[in-house]
């Protein structure tokens, strides 16, 4: 951990020492804007990478609409194989190498974090971190060059601890999480969203990022005689979760986050049908997938699967992390048409503060994107949905964060 922060420490002043010359503004050209992430394209997470692909289509559609405002969109992700260490030596490239104007939508919470104080010393904008943790949003006083972008963990957690007090009476619940802020922020939330109900979490087990499965944690949670399995968890072990509950023929209620609640991710936990701990299980979803029937004929939807036809030729169209990534990109795009002619760093963060975008065609019609004064949270609204038949169901409405 000591190189990486001496590595840090020298990237901050290298760019502090660069900033105290009059210099145009780091990666902006008359004809060129340049943004770069670091993801995981490797390793246990890797699926998550395509967020940046479908990033890099979108982009690559703009650039050949004429780009914003006369500039090309350059795009430079990098892998970093779900690492924090790999994740700061990939951020210390962009800033100093490859000179982005923005670190944009980098994905995982520990990768965030072992980014997040170099970025804002060297005030340079970690625009629409790809994670939920709640930090992103409620610390913007003491980090204002960092900003998410999916609803916080807090808030998913407590839709789901709501929605078993109402359905589920006396649940016994048993949580696997991911032993750092994204599991402990779903955990503390869920159990917020139960209250003082009859039902209560009887058993919660952590694992590292590095275990090499969840098989132990989920006899454990077996063997604590709940009813209800919460999976907070990336999909590798997600899916892993599923795999070990059916194999020691558990079947509780199930919910899973969001992360891992995308249809590819449960269509390969159910085991080709095999696995029947899936059907019935809950999460929350912003996305338009492309899998659920009800947007066969929405124009979002319709350019979605132009785009990944065009620019992501042999990719997996129905993958909801590619959704994801044009998602983002759509929002950065409107952000930089609003800089105008001279966009600078501090101009993107004012403008990523001061966001109204009820209509983002890759996101669940009635979800919209604000931020104001006092909220940092761009995304915070969405739909429960039950695993029903192979597919998602959503039910209800679309639901509403109590911090609006």
């Amino acid at each position: 951990m000591r190189v990486f922060v001496v590595c840090a420490a020298v990237a901050v002043m290298a760019v502090a020492s660069a900033g105290a010359r009059p210099v145009a503004t780091p990666g902006v050209s008359s004809d060129e804007i340049h943004i770069g992430s670091s993801v995981p394209l490797s390793g246990e997470a890797a699926i998550a990478g395509n967020v940046a692909r479908g990033i890099d289509a979108y982009f690559k559609y703009v650039n050949d609409k004429g780009g914003v405002l006369g500039r090309k969109l350059t795009y430079t992700y990098l892998d970093d194989g779900y690492d924090p260490g790999r994740a700061v030596n990939n951020t210390i490239r962009l800033i100093q190498q490859e000179q982005v104007f923005a670190v944009f939508s980098s994905l995982g919470t520990n990768n965030n974090l072992a980014v997040r104080k170099l970025l804002n010393d060297a005030k340079v904008p970690q625009l629409y971190v790809s994670s939920g943790a709640t930090t992103f949003g409620r610390d913007y006083k003491k980090y204002p060059w960092t900003i998410g972008y999916i609803p916080p963990y807090s808030e998913e957690g407590e839709i789901y601890g709501r929605y078993v007090v109402k359905n589920i009476k006396k649940a016994k619940i048993a949580v696997l999480f991911q032993n750092d802020d994204y599991g402990k922020d779903l955990l503390g939330a869920l159990r917020s969203g139960l209250g003082r109900s009859g039902s209560k979490v009887v058993a919660a087990e952590p694992y590292q990022v590095t275990s090499p499965d969840v098989g132990s944690q989920i006899a454990k949670l077996k063997a604590s005689g709940a009813n209800v399995l919460a999976i907070f968890a990336t999909p590798t072990f997600a899916i892993q979760a599923y795999v070990f509950a059916n194999r020691l023929g558990w079947k509780p209620k199930v919910i899973v986050n969001g992360v891992s609640g995308t249809s590819n991710i449960m269509a390969l936990a159910s085991e080709g049908g095999k696995n029947k701990v899936v059907e019935g299980s809950i999460t929350t979803n912003v996305l338009k997938d492309p899998t659920d029937p009800r947007w066969k004929n929405d124009a979002g939807m319709k350019l979605y699967r132009s785009l990944m036809a065009k620019y992501a030729k042999g990719a997996n169209v129905n993958d909801v992390y590619h959704v994801y990534g044009m998602a983002v990109a759509y929002e950065t795009v409107g952000l930089l048409r609003r800089l105008g002619a001279n966009p600078t760093r501090a101009g993107l963060m004012k403008a990523a503060r001061s966001m109204n975008d009820p209509r983002n065609p890759f996101l669940i019609t009635g979800i919209a994107v604000k931020t104001g004064p006092g909220d940092n949270f761009p995304v915070q609204q969405g739909q429960l949905q039950r695993w029903t038949n192979g597919r998602w169901v959503p039910f209800g409405g679309i639901w509403q964060s109590k911090r609006n």
